[in-house]
């Protein structure tokens, strides 16, 4: 896609960090492997592409959020942190050159191989609550503990990174008002609700990550950003069945009171039992012993059994013992989310719920981006538009390649047709066909770990920083059904192209999910001058599309 053009492989920075591969990519940034010409050793540079369209103010932001992810991660001496060696800028945005670990991070890990298993899981965690508890030391807060930010090195080790949220305790210069960063699923009650994060929100974090390694999903993550943090407020995960000696562990990091979390040393403890297979004994004192659902009542009609063994015993009726037992209590709500009226049904309570974190994120001025969601139309209209162009809808895939085209098997693994004399050109982890070095173009663009709950919100967001940067206009944009998939969305634009081809330009682009979640993005543009030509060729290529494994 044109909007998603980025720096490409080869370029030198600073004059010694020459890109290779892109190696990872989220919201805010694109991961390079490098090479250091002057110390001739392999390091990683982040990219920060959120910040080249962004307005003056918001760049100075981000550029200041750079500096002080840099700094941050210099405060913390500890071999579980990823090292930042270097921050530079290049073309008006940061650059973090950072050390480069050989090996996935936890997520590609755990969807590579469906689950982790528990033990492994235990030792992960193990790795990674020592790097947060040095950081605590250090006074800084992670505040974005995932899954991503997990990385597995092939020789053994664990490191966490991505402090780029990371705030050093007392300093609050780098982050608005009212504004919400980190990933929804993965934010620990108390920051939804609006309270200062401490030590024990990064332990919360760590609870939804090694629950996400050993189930293979999300705990909390539902439909929308809105439903997601009304889970995380008010909802207790399901049970962690595949979790081992390590469910109690899990379960105790994510209750909803910070108070009623164990500490770091508590939960280092728990975590060395559960890595050499025993259950920890420690975390039964914070499992809360009503959690209990119908499948688990005794089937010999004994009455409840707890889902983690044993009800804890009450330490004051345990001769000798002296272990103190944090109060088992219900998850408290937040206090503008009671009603004063009689306590309504199921159905009203979730209304009332999801109108209160509304209402708190509008008081807020809660920023969305920073959490990889967009919602809403910047037109201010009522939702989607309809495309009105057809778009095919039909899995079955056309096989008469039409005169003066022919089909393009292409190393990505998809396969599409192409007119004769288009050849193939790669832009970083962009891939086009062109006949002219760019001026006309088919760009296809995937992304197997989308930031966005479906195109149309990816769209939105797109056009947003569109807008931002030139003179764009929107013919239409709307959620469409293409090769039966509904997740699909289909985006027409025009803008004055100022650079490479200056001019009116006209673009069109099909965003759509595959079942197995990976985005696929069609995009095709031309000259105004040429455009009903282009879109004629935009039906073609839609019609004669493969997906790999198609």
């Amino acid at each position: 896609m044109e909007h998603s053009q980025g720096t490409g492989a080869g370029l030198l920075l600073a004059g010694r960090y020459r890109l290779g591969e892109s190696i990872g990519r989220g919201g805010m940034g694109k991961v390079w492997r490098a090479h250091d010409e002057v110390l001739h050793r392999v390091v990683a540079v982040k990219e920060l592409t959120a910040g080249r369209f962004v307005a003056e103010a918001d760049r100075l932001v981000l550029h200041a959020r750079t500096q002080k992810e840099a700094r941050a991660a210099a405060r913390i001496t500890h071999p579980g942190v990823v090292t930042v060696h270097d921050v530079l800028e290049h073309d008006d945005r940061p650059w973090i050159v950072m050390q480069y670990v050989d090996g996935p991070s936890l997520a590609d890990a755990a969807k590579e191989a469906g689950t982790i298993e528990p033990r492994e899981a235990a030792r992960i965690g193990l790795h990674v609550l020592g790097a947060l508890r040095a950081a605590h030391a250090a006074g800084v807060l992670h505040r974005d503990v995932k899954p991503g930010n997990v990385l597995l090195a092939r020789d053994g080790r664990v490191l966490i990174t991505d402090f780029g949220i990371a705030a050093i305790e007392g300093d609050s210069t780098i982050t608005r008002t009212g504004e919400l960063v980190g990933s929804i699923d993965y934010l620990a009650p108390e920051r939804v609700q609006g309270g200062d994060p401490g030590p024990a929100s990064d332990l919360w974090s760590l609870g939804a990550t090694l629950y996400t390694a050993v189930e293979g999903t999300s705990p909390f993550r539902r439909t929308s950003p809105i439903s997601t943090m009304q889970a995380v407020v008010t909802e207790e995960p399901p049970h962690p069945r595949k979790a081992g000696a390590l469910a109690p562990v899990i379960v105790a990091l994510l209750r909803k009171d910070p108070e009623h979390r164990p500490r770091a040393e508590e939960a280092e403890r728990m975590l060395l039992d559960a890595m050499e297979g025993r259950t920890p004994e420690a975390a039964q004192a914070y499992v809360p012993t009503q959690r209990v659902v119908r499948e688990e009542l005794d089937p010999a009609g004994g009455g409840p059994v707890s889902p983690f063994g044993p009800a804890p015993v009450d330490p004051g009726s345990e001769a000798g013992s002296t272990r103190p037992q944090p109060p088992v209590a219900p998850v408290p709500s937040p206090p503008t989310l009671v009603p004063s009226s009689p306590a309504p049904g199921r159905g009203r309570w979730r209304t009332v719920v999801l109108a209160a974190l509304l209402a708190g994120l509008v008081a807020g001025g809660a920023v969305f981006t920073a959490m990889h969601y967009a919602g809403g139309d910047r037109k201010g209209g009522g939702g989607p538009t309809t495309a009105t162009s057809p778009v095919p809808s039909n899995k079955a895939i056309a096989n008469d390649v039409p005169a003066g085209w022919h089909r393009v098997e292409d190393p990505a693994g998809f396969s599409l047709v192409v007119p004769d004399g288009w050849k193939r050109q790669t832009e970083g982890d962009q891939i086009d066909y062109t006949p002219d070095n760019g001026r006309h173009r088919i760009r296809i663009s995937i992304d197997d770990s989308p930031d966005f709950e479906n195109p149309y919100a990816h769209a939105l967001d797109l056009e947003r920083t569109l807008a931002k940067r030139m003179d764009y206009v929107r013919v239409k944009l709307g959620q469409v059904t293409y090769r039966d998939q509904v997740r699909s969305c289909q985006w027409e634009f025009t803008w004055t192209e100022k650079k490479d081809f200056p001019g009116p330009r006209h673009a069109i682009d099909l965003m759509y999910y595959e079942d197995d979640g990976t985005e696929y993005a069609i995009y095709m543009s031309a000259p105004e001058s040429s455009w009903s030509t282009t879109r004629e060729q935009f039906d073609v290529v839609l019609r004669h599309w493969r997906a790999p494994g198609d």
